[in-house]
């Protein structure tokens, strides 16, 4: 029935971006040539040519939209990514368009159209998906449309997933029962209860409708796996695996194909490569220079009130470790009275410091004493956006107490962070951050450091952890 849903789900999606796509290029048509909005060339390609065109538009989107994986399940996929795959298959659709405009030579085609819809296609079409979005999380919050899981082995696998499961009733997913070796049948999580021995699959599975099963054996019952998976595909069921070790493989799994045998390295870090290097560099030098001229106000005044009311140096360097474990020298505006060098390395600043001057407590919360580096930037020893740097000594402690605490030293520092956009900046958990740290090392984009950047403006810089 699941299936069924789905493929009839798929078609209206088909009917309705069709649909979009052609109201989109009327719309462009009529804003370009009978809004009066922009003025009228003297002669121009006449209705019907235009609308000739959607003969070759609707079906080459539609197939844009099928490679960009816009026709996948999207029940615990999120708005955000699936509107940064609709704007992506519109960029290439544009260019397409323009593209088979040159090479046919039809110079007279209105570029006005094609940008208009560009921008009206992609406007129209993510609406159009967040309204079924909303519609379908509705119907299935209310327990319509739903696809029903059997777990096969308790572990921390399963409690995890079943967490995401209960806490997004909008995915549409109910999980039947879990079926396991050790723990004893009756026994629940969360309500969802072991139905059932592994070996039991045999005769609960054509007994109870499963749309699907989801592997969740704990480490030390691997040996089973072979078993269980030919067992599933036997019966037709759809058959996934959440791996028990998902604390150590990262979220998008950087896979290789050895001559027929998977492997899967332990951490994906696509600012390794080369092209991706460049661009954020480049991103990073044109941000700060803007930023300079942008916040050279607040930076000037700081200079003098600094100046005027603590004695002292206007700048503090501070040794923190960065890319590559390597040391230099962080810059900030100073905002504590000047002490010994052996003395500020003892502890980090406390609630009411009393080395904490009176604009130093005002730099700090609203994260003003951080513009000088955008110094370290421009000379290549921080990013814009990134994990942000931390004391040598600190870095020897944590490296100690908190697993792959180090892998944060793969990409340059940053001056903001997907950990601090989150709240965790100051006084908070190091666990928490070193794991939103290393989610955004496993999934930059440039996408990505530009929402870090917004989030930034809009919530970033009062620090309420900051003393």
């Amino acid at each position: 029935m699941i299936r069924d849903n789905q493929k009839l789900f798929n078609r209206l999606s088909v009917v309705l971006d069709a649909i979009t796509i052609g109201i989109s290029y009327y719309l462009a048509w009529y804003l370009r040539f009978r809004s009066g909005i922009i003025a009228l060339d003297e002669w121009y390609f006449p209705f019907r040519m235009y609308m000739f065109a959607l003969i070759f538009i609707i079906p080459g989107y539609l197939l844009l939209y099928y490679v960009f994986k816009l026709y996948s399940p999207r029940r615990a996929k999120g708005r955000r990514l699936e509107a940064w795959d609709v704007f992506r298959a519109n960029i290439i659709g544009v260019l397409l368009f323009t593209l088979v405009l040159f090479i046919v030579k039809a110079a007279d085609f209105s570029r006005y159209v094609i940008f208009l819809f560009f921008v009206v296609n992609l406007i129209l079409e993510i609406i159009q998906r967040n309204i079924i979005r909303i519609i379908l999380r509705k119907m299935r919050s209310r327990g319509y449309n739903q696809k029903y899981i059997l777990l096969i082995g308790y572990s921390r696998a399963a409690e995890e997933y079943i967490d995401r499961i209960i806490n997004n009733p909008e995915w549409g997913y109910k999980v039947r029962g879990i079926l396991d070796d050790h723990i004893e049948r009756g026994t629940k999580y969360r309500g969802v209860p072991v139905i059932g021995r592994i070996g039991n699959i045999d005769y609960i599975l054509p007994q109870n409708h499963i749309d699907e099963i989801a592997v969740t054996l704990s480490l030390r019952e691997y040996d089973k796996l072979e078993h269980i998976v030919s067992t599933c595909e036997k019966s037709g069921v759809h058959t996934k695996f959440i791996p028990d070790y998902n604390n150590i493989i990262p979220t998008k799994p950087y896979t290789e194909d050895l001559l027929g045998l998977p492997v899967v390295n332990i951490r994906r870090v696509p600012l390794s490569d080369p092209l991706n290097k460049i661009m954020k560099r480049a991103v990073d030098i044109i941000g700060a220079i803007i930023a300079l001229v942008l916040f050279s106000p607040i930076m000037l005044l700081s200079i003098a009130i600094i100046k005027i009311t603590s004695p002292g140096p206007l700048i503090f360097a501070q040794e923190r470790v960065g890319y590559g474990n390597r040391s230099f020298k962080m810059y900030k505006f100073r905002s504590m009275i000047v002490q010994k060098e052996e003395d500020e390395k003892k502890e980090w600043t406390t609630k009411n410091d009393p080395r904490v001057t009176k604009y130093g407590k005002l730099m700090r919360k609203t994260s003003i004493d951080e513009l000088p580096q955008l110094i370290n930037v421009l000379k290549g020893n921080m990013s814009l956006v990134g994990p942000r740097p931390e004391r040598p000594q600190f870095v020897e402690q944590f490296k100690e107490e908190i697993p792959r605490y180090m892998i944060k030293h793969q990409v340059r520092p940053g001056l903001t962070g997907w950990a601090q956009v989150n709240g965790y900046r100051g006084d908070t958990s190091i666990r928490a951050r070193i794991d939103y740290d290393l989610y955004y090392i496993e999934n930059w984009t440039l996408g990505l450091d530009a929402k870090i950047i917004l989030m930034t403006f809009f919530k970033g810089f009062l620090n309420k952890n900051a003393y």
